[in-house]
């Protein structure tokens, strides 16, 4: 029996009587009268608040261990507190003479957490791997730079970091050692490679992986925002200060004598910089509706009517918006960079297969399970996966002008599948089924790797921030992300990677701690001059 616990018998037997001498309480635990004397000593050197009883009571202390463990938890491993902080917090809680929460007990204690985190997620892995319940991934790899070179490999469709390791290069044969070890551990396969070009990421995809490689739309629009935003907004910044400085002149000239030239001059001077304006706010306007419409066209449907599209005709609707870029720049005099634009291009195709790609996985697996007459096939492809495609899509969008397209697309195939015959025949259950289906299959479009781009900038933040962070902890990390943090429908990306419902991480791991640290003497002399 622990300390802790030995503590409670002797709380609870003078909670029934305060009054009991040292052998008549020795005599109901079956402890010693040394040992009830130094239990004795000790709860009274803790009682020093009005609250202080509780934290002795069986509630009291199960709620302290929730109370440290989510403090650390939260702060401590999640966002990388340190432990003298998160020692005053506790000291402010007058928790000193009940936990040992010196920075030292503190490290110690989230060592044991790091460890209960980590065999907590690979008893998880093993339970789903065992059970078959691993999918096919739709990969996205990228490196990020924090004390060393890290490579980061997600599946993008539950966000799930397959692994977060540091390298010491990254070179095509590092990267396939890595990720071949990983799918031969959990026995699964990439359907697709989202990245940003890399020679050795290519490679990696098309020859190591042998699946469908497929450009970064993130990157490719990167692309075309350094190319010309800076350009059409040096000339927009120009052209405003030109009419700023135009309208002081006019003031002026008012001002000194109102009917003579100098004040037709200045008007005339000030109309033509009002002109200037309007036509590079119109550049700027334009220039950004054709990088927004790029966004908008990488779909399996079109925007404006929710049909079916090929990637032919995805590749021309690009190639179109990218040469209506390219006249605009001509047009208003900016110099033409071939190189970018060129780049921009050669990675069109690419993008675009990924449409028929998404296409005929689908329809091969639905066809692997059920046959379907014209009219589900109709309904399946027009009306229920542009439905939950767009739902998902307007869920990941921030921007307000995109956000209004997304929702008139779906306020229309929202429409049109609700007085659908099949979808007014289908039971309440099966409709669901059918939509959790779809869901899962619209999310298997992916264009971006934007996820793991975000990802890396958090860490990288947190870097800069707490000026480095401890090795050990990388993969604590990863686990965190993985089991954490909570998609748009509430359930955990873990869930979806395995197809099951996994307990919540911090509650699993709440319940492997039978205690905390002891204070220590030492505790005292820091709670008095806190």
């Amino acid at each position: 029996m622990g300390f802790w616990a030995k503590s409670l018998v002797i709380f609870n037997s003078l909670c029934g009587n305060a009054t009991q001498s040292l052998r008549q309480l020795a005599h109901l635990s079956g402890f010693s009268k040394s040992s009830v004397h130094r239990l004795k000593q000790a709860m009274e050197r803790r009682d020093r608040h009005p609250k202080s009883w509780f934290w002795e009571t069986d509630e009291g202390r199960r709620w302290c261990i929730r109370l440290v463990v989510a403090t650390l938890y939260t702060f401590g491993l999640k966002r990388g507190v340190g432990a003298e902080t998160i020692c005053e917090f506790f000291v402010r809680l007058r928790l000193e003479m009940h936990v040992g929460c010196s920075p030292s007990a503190l490290r110690s204690f989230m060592d044991v957490l790091e460890q209960a985190i980590l065999e907590t997620a690979q008893a998880w892995e093993h339970k789903g791997i065992a059970a078959g319940e691993i999918r096919p991934i739709i990969g996205a790899v990228d490196e990020t730079f924090l004390e060393r070179m890290m490579l980061v490999f997600m599946d993008l469709v539950s966000g799930y970091l397959l692994f977060e390791e540091v390298a010491p290069d990254r070179t095509y044969a590092t990267w396939h050692t890595r990720v071949k070890a990983r799918l031969e551990g959990l026995g699964t396969e990439v359907l697709y490679l989202v990245s940003d070009r890399a020679k050795a990421l290519i490679k990696l995809a098309e020859t190591g992986l042998d699946c469908l490689s497929i450009p970064d739309l993130f990157h490719l629009i990167h692309d075309l925002v350094k190319s010309y935003s800076l350009a059409i907004a040096s000339r927009l910044r120009q052209v405003r200060q030109a009419l700023s400085q135009a309208q002081e002149g006019l003031a002026t000239c008012q001002a000194s004598d109102p009917s003579g030239a100098e004040v037709l001059r200045a008007q005339a001077l000030v109309e033509a910089s009002e002109a200037e304006v309007a036509h590079w706010e119109g550049v700027h306007s334009t220039y950004r509706h054709h990088l927004e419409t790029v966004s908008l066209i990488m779909h399996p449907w079109r925007l404006l009517d929710s049909t079916p599209q090929t990637s032919q005709e995805v590749e021309r609707q690009l190639q179109a918006e990218i040469a209506a870029i390219e006249t605009l720049v001509e047009t208003n005099g900016l110099p033409v960079k071939k190189k970018a634009l060129d780049k921009v291009r050669r990675q069109l195709a690419g993008l675009s297969a990924l449409v028929d790609f998404w296409w005929q996985e689908m329809w091969r697996e639905v066809k692997q399970q059920v046959a379907l007459t014209p009219m589900w096939t109709t309904w399946i492809g027009e009306l229920l996966l542009p439905l939950m495609y767009w739902q998902d899509q307007l869920s990941r969008t921030r921007c307000p002008k995109r956000k209004a397209k997304l929702l008139e697309a779906l306020e229309a195939a929202q429409k049109a599948f609700e007085t659908h015959a099949i979808t007014q025949q289908l039971a309440p259950a099966v409709l669901a089924d059918w939509k959790v289906w779809a869901t899962e299959h619209a999310r298997a479009f992916q264009r971006a790797s934007s996820a793991v781009e975000g990802r890396n900038g958090y860490l990288s933040q947190m870097h800069h921030n707490h000026r480095g962070l401890p090795k050990r902890r990388y993969k604590v990390w990863a686990v965190l992300h993985n089991f954490d943090c909570r998609a748009s429908d509430g359930t955990t990306p873990a869930s979806r990677f395995f197809r099951r419902e996994f307990p919540d991480l911090f509650e699993t791991v709440l319940s492997t701690i039978d205690d905390l640290p002891r204070p220590r003497q030492r505790n005292q002399a820091l709670a008095i001059s806190a």
